[in-house]
């Protein structure tokens, strides 16, 4: 591992030579794109749980988990900022762009990550803010640092940082941790490798300049896609299992089935690709499963908070009546 302490004095030795940033290269820092699929994980963890918060205390909890997982993407631009320079898909993010100095990054990182635990601990509870200092901790820390230079299976692991969200969402309500937490955190740590290889898969060129040992670097593009099919199989089961638990219902089911479906099929389209398939056509089926693992995840929660709503219970009671009819 890069020695920290040298990285540390050389990216706040180099300060002085920066241009003064404006507010929206400090947003930036957060990776506000990321920030809102934790506050609407971490949201819809915080609704469907079966305790209501005050929304005072509701809207004080997201803002605290936002701040944290806003921690957690300064973290990270500090320390990717030299393999960010060199992937086109991150040379312009504040620090390789040279717009925000790399001590500036690493100590608002700091920073919001004592703010944002601090304050959740005050406003919620203190498991749930034990769990977004882990969080900030693992993907900072486990992930940034360690996994990501240096295994394919840096995505596999690390994906967990990204599950947390909808259960810290269910602690700030509940207080404990779930089965249906557990279920929500499944949900999005088995979805996030087939999502990110399907990245990888387009932006491969990217990872290989920047010494990255992703998958599609590593073990090519045929594991790749198989790999992906394996764990976009693996998901189905887990996603539809959220559905028979106390949060879920019809509405969730019907709308996993078909998610899953769409899904699996474009696992299977990926995998079905031979290298002989034009390069165009390839990217274009990549990216096109990429786009979809977002409205995947997205609708899956989205999901889980219509079957919170009171309408959603009368039609779950309309199905109970037609079952014992």
């Amino acid at each position: 591992m890069t020695d920290i302490r040298a990285t540390i004095g050389s990216t706040i030795g180099r300060e002085e030579s920066q241009p003064e940033a404006g507010f929206g290269d400090y947003f930036q820092l957060l990776k506000p794109r990321v920030m809102s699929l934790v506050v609407f994980t971490a949201l819809a963890g915080l609704l469907v749980a079966p305790v209501s918060l005050h929304p005072v205390e509701a809207f004080a909890s997201i803002v605290f988990i936002a701040l944290g997982a806003g921690a957690s993407g300064a973290l990270n631009m500090w320390w990717d900022a030299d393999i960010d320079r060199v992937m086109r898909r991150t040379a312009r993010r504040p620090v390789p762009a040279g717009l925000v100095a790399p001590g500036e990054a690493l100590g608002l990182g700091l920073g919001l990550s004592l703010i944002s635990v601090l304050m959740l601990g005050l406003a919620a509870n203190w498991l749930a803010a034990g769990l977004l200092a882990f969080t900030i901790f693992f993907y900072a820390v486990i992930y940034s640092m360690w996994l990501k230079r240096l295994t394919p299976q840096n995505i596999v692991i690390g994906g967990a940082a990204g599950a947390f969200p909808p259960m810290i969402g269910w602690v700030v309500a509940t207080g404990h941790v779930g089965i249906e937490a557990v279920l929500m955190f499944a949900l999005i740590f088995m979805w996030t490798p087939p999502h990110f290889w399907a990245l990888a898969l387009f932006m491969k060129d990217d990872y290989g300049k920047a010494g990255v040992p992703m998958l599609t670097v590593t073990h090519g593009r045929r594991v790749t896609r198989a790999q992906i099919l394996a764990y976009t199989l693996a998901l189905v089961p887990v996603a539809l299992w959220v559905g028979f638990t106390s949060i879920g219902g019809p509405l969730y089911l019907g709308a996993a089935l078909v998610l899953n479906a769409i899904f699996v099929w474009g696992a299977i389209g990926l995998w079905r690709r031979g290298e002989e398939a034009a390069e165009l056509d390839a990217y274009r089926a990549e990216k096109r499963f990429f786009r979809f693992s977002l409205l995947y995840l997205f609708a899956h929660f989205a999901a889980l908070l219509a079957e919170a709503t009171p309408w959603a219970a009368i039609l779950r009671a309309q199905f109970t009546l037609w079952g014992t009819a």
